[in-house]
């Protein structure tokens, strides 16, 4: 995917120059009959840009790696979080005596 994105973006700074002096005939490039909508090659990139950054948004989503969260197993283990509690004194010895009690059933 990041090789994907790399040859994109090569690719539209490769054409950059060439895409700003096309003329479309209409009023020597400027105003919005070009196709950079009246930015000229710079909106030509941003408008390219954004495309392909949804396009890459929404094939990362579609195949699950996009930022989703943490996963079920990155969950920490209850007793270790028991004792880092403890640990870190939000609670007494009595509480996770009886909180570790709890969970060796």
């Amino acid at each position: 995917m990041r090789q994907i994105l790399i040859s994109l973006g090569a690719a539209l700074a490769g054409a950059a120059p060439a895409l700003a002096d096309a003329d479309d005939g209409m009023m020597n490039g400027y105003g919005m009959g070009g196709f950079g909508f009246g930015l000229g090659g710079f909106g030509m990139l941003l408008f390219w840009g954004l495309v392909i950054a949804i396009v890459v948004l929404v094939v990362m989503r579609l195949t699950g790696r996009g930022d989703s969260g943490p996963a079920v197993s990155d969950a920490p283990d209850p007793l270790e979080e028991l004792r880092l509690r403890y640990a870190r004194g939000e609670i007494d010895e009595e509480e996770f005596q009886r909180r570790k009690a709890a969970l060796d059933k």
